[in-house]
């Protein structure tokens, strides 16, 4: 089917948006318990102005909490968001630079970039504004990029931390700080957060609360047994719950019918192999 067929499919379902995209889209942040402990966390770590690491397998929402977390930014603080951890040291600084001024810096050699980049911690803490350095997927980060972002997360005035450092990855991150190599870092992590799956009640919430935001008048209702398929199927993985519960309700605009079934979802965790 092409972008309008679907289009056309979710507005017969009676839904103003597609309930379960998998792209990150805070206004379908899920406040259950684990995500909202997850936020706490990430929270908790820029007041304290320490260094944050949050992890979790594939799929459970670690993008999703940081754009909300953007989104509804602590007070005085200032985000630098890193989504391309596959970069050189003097990239991710330029990085850093952007998303803090708007602007590229002048000389984006790495010689003047470690110059000017305190200049601007210490310009911006002087105003009220202190740095939050946020990057997603830092699994991926490199071990020369790691000691840098240690050593830039150093500076601090006589009474505050100019810079906070939360690193959001895969479970990889935690084995890669556990080298020896990496001893200072880790020494220097002060918030440390699981991600975990959902349980079945909180995958029942999830699913009802998408069908609720993206929802006008639902001409469908889910059959006996079938929130309990997905989320055994799932294995309460927010990304596959999605994959599921989409591909059964084009089943249910395929089929002409009106009640998703197990079936249904059966044949949806065929498709992707689940």
């Amino acid at each position: 089917m092409t972008t309008l067929d679907l289009s056309l499919c979710y507005q017969e379902l009676g839904f103003s948006e597609p309930p379960f995209r998998l792209t990150p889209d805070t206004d379908f942040f899920f406040p259950g318990s684990h995500h909202l402990e997850a936020l706490n966390h990430l929270r908790f770590g820029i007041a304290s102005g320490g260094l944050t690491m949050l992890t979790g397998e594939v799929g459970l929402g670690k993008t999703l909490l940081c754009r909300h977390l953007l989104r509804h930014p602590p007070t005085g603080i200032r985000f630098a968001y890193l989504m391309n951890p596959d970069q050189s040291y003097g990239d991710l600084l330029t990085s850093i630079y952007e998303d803090l001024t708007g602007t590229l810096p002048e000389d984006q050699s790495l010689g003047a970039l470690q110059r000017e980049l305190p200049k601007l911690l210490l310009h911006l803490a002087e105003g009220g504004e202190r740095v939050v350095v946020l990057v997603d997927e830092a699994h991926r980060l490199s071990g020369k990029v790691l000691e840098g972002l240690r050593l830039l997360s150093n500076l601090d005035t006589e009474k505050d931390k100019l810079m906070c450092l939360l690193l959001v990855g895969q479970p990889e991150l935690e084995q890669k700080l556990a080298a020896r190599v990496f001893r200072p870092l880790r020494q220097r992590i002060s918030v440390r957060y699981r991600l975990e799956p959902f349980t079945y009640k909180e995958t029942r919430a999830y699913i009802l609360h998408r069908l609720h935001v993206a929802d006008a008048t639902h001409r469908f209702h889910l059959g006996m047994g079938v929130l309990w398929c997905i989320y055994l199927w799932s294995g309460g993985v927010p990304r596959r719950i999605n994959q599921l519960c989409d591909r059964a309700l084009l089943a249910t605009y395929a089929q002409g019918c009106h009640t998703v079934t197990p079936r249904m979802v059966w044949k949806a965790t065929k498709e992707f192999k689940l």
